[in-house]
């Protein structure tokens, strides 16, 4: 990639070398520094402090040994991750995802990514991501709990509330958090509460977490929509996905007003032109641990879709789509075909689900499109809000929690349209995103000295 900026160029030819076999690392870091480009050219000063060089590498990256035995007394053997970007603005902070798919690269992608989300929420929060390649899908509770504290034998060495503090993601949810949390204490002999987030109500959760991504990435394409003069009411929306994000953004557009006719899961998606029904999406997703195609036997009038070489979702006309699944889930045949069955806004609720060529089709077209680092920043900000009450012994209500939270999703696109009026195109969200977040990294890191 090149551009009329030497010291750019100058970057990506080096971390193309150090991250030559990590595509999503490189998709990321690449779709970041593209779009800081008016920002670097103002200032000269970055090359002679190697600024970027040290914003996309990593502070620290571990990688561990994981073993643990199946009900058949058969032993497995896994890898696990810890990627501590950046700590500059706080404690790292960030997701665990249990997944066949996980590896290095994905794992620095997405710390790269929650350096960025985590300075937009205005919070003191550093960024990391961690993982494992283990798969939970099929396996018992109590597989799952020795796979968990074996994950944490090793992790609780690295983690701490004033020094990383991991949450959930893709296939660790509060089952997983609780082993985890018992392990850690455990090892440790002491009740650390804000070690972990995503915690259950029992012992120092927080209330509206679970909601907070869905409900937040709704807050964000509420004001986005509002200061194009559109809104959410009446809307027909296509949401990719069936876990924690996808059901509540679904149940959040719903109580403005929008019609969700569509959701998914890895085989396929369910289409309802009446509207999904998300009392039956959560009874087969939350408590069943079900695939989504039950929907449509238990819905008349509705239909499943298997996908096959494409994507069925992104092939239903509607106005808006909210990819909340998983990255690079829309390229862009699945960008041309929406546009073309007139979508008008694009929210991101997973971690850089629309490939850099889907980006670059939708913004020449025109659309909104609300970029995850901003969108998707209400789960980790409220995991923030969890840490606070967890420091002070103390926990707020419901409307308490999700009214900050919405305050907050408020606020970063307030911070996103100021930038990309600033530097880019007044609806750019996406470079506005990047640009804003930088703002506050650099600061912070220019001001701590060469480290």
């Amino acid at each position: 990639m090149k551009t009329n900026n030497k010291y750019l160029n100058k970057v990506f030819e080096l971390i193309e070398k150090r991250n030559e076999n990590e595509p999503e690392f490189l998709q990321a870091a690449y779709e970041v520094l593209m779009t800081l480009k008016p920002v670097i050219d103002n200032n000269p000063d970055f090359e002679k402090k190697a600024l970027l060089e040290r914003l996309t590498e990593p502070e620290r990256l571990i990688t561990f040994r994981v073993p643990w035995v199946d009900d058949n007394g058969q032993v497995h053997v896994n890898r696990g991750y810890r990627v501590q970007f950046n700590g500059a603005i706080g404690p790292y902070k960030g997701g665990l995802r249990f997944h066949p798919s996980v590896n290095r690269s994905i794992m620095k992608f997405l710390a790269f990514e929650q350096c960025f989300k985590n300075a937009l929420t205005g919070l003191p929060i550093g960024g990391g991501k961690g993982g494992s390649d283990f798969d939970p899908k099929g396996k018992s509770d109590n597989e799952i709990m020795r796979f968990c504290q074996s994950f944490m034998n090793e992790l609780y060495r690295h983690i701490g509330q004033d020094v990383d503090v991991p949450a959930g993601d893709i296939g660790v949810g509060a089952r997983e958090i609780g082993y985890l949390f018992g392990q850690y204490r455990k090892l440790k002999n002491v009740y650390e509460a804000g070690v972990l987030t995503g915690k259950g109500l029992e012992y120092g959760g927080s209330l509206a977490r679970k909601e907070a991504t869905g409900y937040g990435l709704i807050y964000f394409m509420r004001e986005m929509l509002k200061a194009n003069s559109m809104n959410l009411d009446g809307k027909t929306v296509l949401i990719s996905g069936s876990g924690n994000v996808a059901i509540y953004a679904c149940e959040k557009a719903q109580q403005y007003g929008a019609k969700v006719v569509a959701m998914s899961d890895s085989n396929g998606c369910i289409y309802d032109a009446n509207g999904i029904k998300i009392d039956v999406i959560k009874q087969i997703k939350e408590v069943e641990r079900g695939r989504i195609k039950e929907y449509a036997s238990r819905v008349s009038g509705s239909e499943y879709i298997e996908t096959t070489d494409v994507r069925p979702i992104w092939r239903i006309k509607a106005d808006i789509a909210l990819p909340c699944a998983t990255q690079n889930e829309i390229n862009l045949d699945d960008a041309k075909a929406l546009v073309a069955n007139g979508i008008r806004a694009v929210g991101e609720g997973a971690n850089m689900p629309t490939n850099l060529e889907a980006i670059e089709y939708f913004l020449s077209n025109g659309i909104l499109l609300a970029p995850a680092k901003a969108a998707n920043a209400g789960g980790v900000a409220t995991s923030a809000l969890e840490m606070s009450q967890n420091s002070m012994r103390y926990s707020w209500s419901f409307d308490e929690v999700d009214k900050k939270l919405d305050g907050i999703m408020t606020n970063i696109f307030n911070m996103c349209a100021k930038a990309a009026k600033e530097y880019a195109e007044p609806t750019n969200y996406v470079a506005g995103a990047n640009i804003a977040a930088f703002d506050k990294l650099y600061k912070a890191m220019d001001a701590q000295g060469i480290i």
